[in-house]
């Protein structure tokens, strides 16, 4: 669609040289690199920020993505899958970081539908669903059906195309994969349940959450004032538990399962 007819090994290729020169020029240096698409001589930033330093976020799926983030990425965004799936891919996607000498932030791209009470969360996804055009989503399938992108799979897969069964795992919501490509997934529920499923996440070894909602803003607002205390409460609970436990290797394992 962008006139862009690179197999996909090779837009990594490509890929992994633009981040080698984009960090090396944002760390201060001057930079060389004649590589088998990209080819700079003495190239540097005019004013870099040496002193913040700038992060580099990587998304991708495929294990050709998974290299390059492995080299290259300071943080690895994902999207919104189940838990264990999630704690699978940081795995191995940790273990490459380690293979090259280097360690990885991760990330999560999620939706969130938050309110008071469960119910009234899923009221408002099954709303969102109701104004679904089922012309639209046979469409938007079929797209996403021909495209290449192994993250992109993995979200139709989720849900197969079909609005039957879309709650994929705990408070989590495949329904939005329905029609949007890319993260198609929300968290929905209670602000406690919303909260304990980001909890969730970090234990499998997310660090930043990216989040968004419809309408954004009033979402926002709901998760700054109603999820992020409740978060913060079971996080500081968890590390009270393991620093009480600390020196006993049994209570320490029970307090990570308990957690």
């Amino acid at each position: 669609a962008y006139g862009d007819h690179l197999p996909k090994d090779e837009r990594y290729v490509r890929t992994g040289e633009l981040m080698e020169v984009v960090r090396a020029l944002l760390d201060g240096g001057a930079v060389d690199l004649a590589g088998r698409h990209v080819r700079v001589e003495n190239a540097r930033l005019h004013e870099p920020s040496v002193e913040s330093p700038v992060p580099l976020y990587f998304g991708g799926a495929s294990p050709e993505a998974e290299e390059v983030a492995a080299r290259h990425a300071e943080v690895q965004l994902l999207w919104g899958e189940p838990p264990a799936a999630v704690a699978e891919r940081v795995a191995r996607v940790r273990e490459k970081a380690a293979r090259a000498g280097r360690a990885l932030r991760f990330g999560i791209r999620l939706h969130v539908i938050t309110r008071d009470t469960a119910a009234e969360a899923w009221r408002e996804a099954d709303r969102i669903l109701a104004g679904f055009d089922p012309e639209a989503v046979r469409v938007s399938q079929e797209r996403f059906a021909r495209m290449d992108s192994t993250g992109q799979a993995r979200m139709t897969a989720l849900h197969g195309g079909s609005a039957e069964d879309l709650t994929v795992s705990p408070n989590l919501w495949a329904g939005i994969g329905l029609v949007r490509e890319g993260a198609g997934t929300a968290l929905v529920g209670s602000h406690d349940e919303v909260a304990q499923r980001l909890f969730e996440y970090g234990r499998a070894g997310i660090d930043e959450f990216v989040l968004s909602g419809y309408p954004h803003l009033e979402e926002a607002y709901r998760v700054g004032e109603e999820v992020a205390p409740r978060l913060r409460a079971l996080t500081e609970a968890a590390g009270a538990r393991a620093d009480g436990a600390e020196g006993d290797s049994t209570e320490t394992a029970a307090g990570e399962v308990a957690a």
